[in-house]
């Protein structure tokens, strides 16, 4: 997309409350899409094919979980570059949300705060929206499904919902994301314990072994990661991770801190923080993992504060296979996907 086009949408959706933006945009998204209109916009998507968990990706650069909330908009991302995308959250119910407003922008951090509380129409109907895409015949060639339990399930009965999440979207993710590092769901964050991951990723992988068997079909299952924990926790999950031969990792999910946002009058809002002052939180948490997993099958896909083309590289570098985008995608639209795709294929070259 020529980026002065870019430019005067991001104008006009700037001056908006930021959730009416996202709704706007994904509305806009899904017409372009279907007025055919994208592939005139957009430059032929970078190649840089890898196999990662088993998966052709066509470039190493996603779309984090998060923007496409409803599922209904992944072939449109996929036409504006990304090799891979992330759909959801979703959750067994449908869930509103927390109370509005719930989404801020930190303009000149390049940063965003929100307190969504994973609104998502169900894993019922976000399914359906994948189901009449992938029968379009328009799915990215790449589909994650971001799955948790709903905000007033306790994390007692938890595995319950991760498994009705896993199971209904089993026939149509190419592969699934556990989301059980959200700092916007009480409690969730609980799930993150050694322990408690161990239980949860017991079961996960015990369900994803018959579901395999059942259909023939084997769907990577991949863990997101908060970036508040303290070296202690990142030991002990790591070990869970290798005891349960976890098929990838998601380095990072939002942080709580609000470190280089201090002085934005957003920053007393609730929630995650994303975006650029996320980045080096985000890679101290990558580069952590990536050790503790070196020598392991344990691929891990860098997300968190990636606002430039070097940014994505140095996530290479640090040890991910793959990155995600979100928050940068906002703020610098698809030309930022393509030049991380372009700068990750001529600096870290597939060997």
């Amino acid at each position: 997309m020529n980026p002065i086009l870019y430019n005067l949408a991001k104008s006009f959706l700037f001056r908006l409350d930021p959730e009416t933006a996202h709704v706007l945009t994904m509305k806009g998204l899904r017409a372009a899409d279907r007025l055919r209109l994208l592939p005139l916009l957009m430059p032929r998507p970078v190649q840089d094919p890898v196999t990662v968990m088993g998966l052709r990706v066509p470039n190493r650069v996603g779309l984090a979980a998060g923007l496409d909330k409803e599922a209904n908009t992944s072939a449109a991302f996929a036409q504006l570059g990304f090799g891979f995308v992330e759909v959801g959250t979703l959750t067994p119910r449908p869930q509103p949300g927390n109370p509005k407003p719930r989404l801020f922008r930190c303009i000149p951090q390049q940063a965003i705060i929100n307190h969504m509380g994973m609104n998502n129409p169900g894993i019922e109907e976000g399914v359906q929206n994948i189901t009449d895409t992938r029968r379009a015949g328009k799915c990215p060639a790449v589909l994650g499904v971001n799955i948790s339990k709903n905000h007033d399930t306790p994390n007692s009965e938890a595995r319950m919902d991760y498994l009705a999440c896993m199971r209904a979207a089993w026939p149509v993710a190419d592969y699934i994301a556990i989301n059980f590092s959200c700092p916007n769901v009480p409690n969730l964050c609980d799930l993150a314990r050694a322990d408690t991951a161990a239980e949860l990723l017991s079961v996960l992988k015990s369900e994803q072994a018959n579901l395999s068997a059942d259909t023939g079909k084997r769907v990577p299952l991949v863990m997101k990661v908060s970036p508040d924990m303290g070296e202690g926790q990142i030991h002990a999950l790591a070990q869970v991770f290798r005891e349960y031969q976890l098929d990838g990792l998601i380095c990072t999910n939002t942080t709580t801190t609000r470190e280089g946002v201090e002085e934005h009058p957003a920053a007393k809002e609730s929630g995650g923080l994303s975006g650029k002052p996320l980045y080096n939180r985000a890679n101290e948490t990558l580069e952590a993992f990536a050790q503790e997993l070196r020598g392991s099958d344990i691929p891990i896909i860098g997300v968190g504060g990636i606002t430039c083309p070097e940014d994505a590289v140095q996530k290479i570098r640090a040890g991910a296979s793959l990155v995600q985008i979100y928050s940068g995608f906002i703020y610098h639209g698809p030309a930022l996907v393509r030049a991380c795709a372009e700068a990750i294929r001529k600096s870290c070259p597939v060997s």
